[in-house]
């Protein structure tokens, strides 16, 4: 159920883990007392390690998201598709009011394409050489509609805000049960954490965790539908209906890698709960009543 989590959250899950080992090695958890809990404290740290995980991982994403598909900007077009996927990116952020992103191709045969960054004027939009070679221009004029409008939307810093939120809960609660564990169940008196805050604290980190994963996949799911509203807007509903059809035919499996999965426009999962994207006839339906402004 990880894999959909997407590579903002895989970074921000490890920074949080490195962070907390850090903490506990120095004995920086001064909110742990033999007389008890300093709430205060506790929530401090809390805040810290879960905004610390989400804002160094949105900072990292456009590099990361490069690295992770072997994504080739295009600085200078050297043919006539990659002029056009410039000039149609110009356009549309142009359109949207927002600076033009870099632009860049992976190559890849299954029909896909993401945007990230931790800003509206520095982004970054990738397509794969199989969504190039699988629409018409209309259609994938539509999907890089979609992907600026999860860039003029502020997406990624929403999410960033999102998750700092729910990490902060999830460390504060898991501290407090593993304490609750430790004290009270076990009756450890000693000064220090005893094994049961450790091993309590690491397990509820881990059920809170996925708990709210799935707030952090309903507003993933959410974005999908504004983003499908933007490039209807941008370039025409039918030309954005089109494009997810033609998803729809796609026999090839959308293959970004498991890291970046949530940021495509392309994404299926196991499980309603935890998968990034709405089922593409829902976001057809949806787009079906969609009025342009």
């Amino acid at each position: 159920m990880f894999k959909r989590v997407g590579l903002f959250l895989l970074t921000n899950i490890a920074v949080m883990v490195v962070i907390g080992v850090i903490v506990n090695i120095f004995g920086l958890n001064k909110f742990l007392h033999s007389n008890g809990l300093d709430l205060g404290m506790l929530f401090v740290y809390s805040l810290v390690i879960g905004f610390s995980g989400s804002l160094i991982s949105l900072l990292m994403s456009k590099q990361m998201a490069k690295m992770s598909v072997g994504a080739r900007v295009i600085a200078n077009p050297t043919n006539s598709e990659e002029f056009w996927l410039v000039e149609t990116v110009a356009k549309l952020s142009q359109k949207a009011g927002i600076k033009m992103p870099e632009v860049a191709i992976f190559e890849d045969m299954s029909p896909n394409a993401f945007a990230t960054g931790a800003f509206k004027n520095d982004a970054l939009v990738a397509v794969s050489r199989g969504l190039l070679r699988s629409m018409t221009q209309k259609e994938v004029e539509a999907v890089l509609g979609h992907e600026i409008g999860h860039v003029a939307n502020g997406d990624m810093v929403t999410l960033t805000l999102l998750q700092g939120v729910v990490n902060t809960f999830v460390v504060f609660f898991a501290r407090i049960i593993g304490y609750v564990v430790d004290r009270v169940i076990l009756k450890n008196r000693g000064e220090g954490a005893g094994v049961g805050y450790m091993i309590a604290s690491v397990a509820a980190e881990i059920v809170l965790g996925i708990l709210a994963s799935m707030v952090v996949m309903a507003f993933s799911r959410y974005r999908e539908y504004r983003a499908d509203e933007a490039g209807a807007s941008l370039s025409g509903t039918q030309n954005m209906i089109a494009a997810l059809q033609a998803l729809q035919r796609s026999k090839e499996e959308p293959h970004l890698p498991e890291a970046i999965k949530a940021f495509g426009i392309n994404g299926k999962g196991f499980a309603a709960l935890f998968s990034t994207h709405p089922s593409l006839e829902d976001r057809i339906e949806k787009l079906k009543n969609f009025r342009q402004s």
